[in-house]
C-alpha cells in the first residue's frame, strides 16, 4: 500500500483508489476488478434501513497476492481479501458491511474462520455465536492499523468502521471456496447489537429486540499465539515465512479444540 494511503504497510504492493473506491496493484501483485457493495445492497442489516449514506459503502476483492504464490494458495485453499470503506456515516449509524455467516465449506464441512488484519482506520469486527434467537456470547473487537481479529467458525459478523472520519481498509485470510449467508440476519433485521455513532464521534451499541437479551463484550484484540500468529508482523508476511501457517483457515478442524470457548 502506498505511503499516502496508510501508514502501515501490509506485506503488499496495493493502493487504494478513493474515486471510485478501488485498488491498484503494484508490480508482481495480481488481483480482480472490485466489487462495490451499494448502500441499497445493505438496507436491510441497517438499524434505520432508510437513513442516507454514500452510495458505494465499500469495495472488496476477493483473491489478491503476489504473482509467486498463486500456486501455493490454490493448493491451499487460501485466499487473500482486501477490502476498503468510504468515510461518513450511514444515518447515525457508521459505515459498516452487512452481518453474514459464512457458508459450509463443502471440501471441510466447516463453516470457515476468518483472519482480519486492519491497514488503515479503525474497525470494530462485531461477531456473535450464532445468528439465532438467542444470538450466543456477542464480543465487539476495538482494532486499529497492524491489529489482526480472529472470527471463529459458524460465528455470524460484520465489520464495522469506528470513526466515521477516516476511510477503513483491511485484508484477511479466507477459504478459497467461501461463500456469504445472509437469510438469519436479514430475518432478525441485522445482528443482535447495532453501532451508533454519538455526536463526538464515538460509537454507542443499541441492543437488536428481535433478538433475545444478550451481553456484548467490547474489546481489544486478544492473543493468537495458540493459533502461531505473531503480533507487529503483517499476516501476509507471516504467510511468506511459513505457507502453511493459515492451513487452518480452509481446514477449520486442524485447530478443532481452540475453537471450543473461542474468545476473540
Amino acid at each position: 500500500m502506498s505511503e499516502r494511503a496508510s501508514v502501515y504497510y501490509p506485506g503488499l504492493d496495493v493502493e487504494i483508489e478513493q474515486n471510485p473506491l478501488g485498488f491498484k496493484y503494484g508490480d508482481g501483485v495480481y488481483g480482480p476488478a472490485p466489487e462495490r457493495r451499494t448502500l441499497d445492497q445493505i438496507r436491510g442489516s441497517l438499524r434505520n434501513p432508510d437513513s442516507d449514506g454514500p452510495e458505494v459503502v465499500y469495495s472488496i476483492a476477493m483473491d489478491v497476492a503476489k504473482e509467486r504464490h498463486r500456486s501455493v494458495l490454490e493448493e491451499r485453499m487460501l485466499l487473500f481479501g482486501i477490502v476498503t470503506y468510504a468515510s461518513g456515516r450511514i444515518g447515525d449509524e457508521p459505515v459498516r458491511s452487512q452481518g453474514h455467516i459464512h457458508r459450509v465449506s463443502e471440501h471441510s464441512g466447516w463453516s470457515p474462520p476468518e483472519i482480519y488484519e486492519i491497514w488503515s482506520g479503525k474497525a470494530y469486527i462485531y461477531m456473535q455465536e450464532k445468528a439465532e434467537d438467542d444470538p450466543g456470547r456477542c464480543f465487539a473487537v476495538l482494532a486499529k492499523a497492524g491489529d489482526v481479529v480472529v472470527v471463529p467458525p459458524f460465528w455470524a459478523h460484520a465489520t464495522i468502521s469506528a470513526d466515521p472520519n477516516q476511510a477503513l481498509t483491511f485484508g484477511a485470510w479466507c477459504d478459497r471456496e467461501y461463500g456469504f449467508e445472509y437469510d438469519d440476519v436479514k430475518a432478525h433485521k441485522g445482528l443482535a447489537w447495532y453501532p451508533v455513532v454519538e455526536d463526538n464521534g464515538d460509537i454507542r451499541w443499541v441492543r437488536n429486540e428481535n433478538y433475545r437479551l444478550s451481553e456484548l463484550i467490547v474489546k481489544e484484540p486478544g492473543d493468537y499465539s495458540r493459533l502461531g500468529i505473531r503480533k507487529n508482523k503483517p499476516i501476509y508476511e507471516q504467510f511468506e515465512d511459513d505457507p502453511d501457517l493459515f492451513r487452518f483457515v480452509s481446514k477449520p478442524g486442524i485447530k478443532g479444540k481452540e475453537w471450543i470457548a473461542f474468545a476473540p
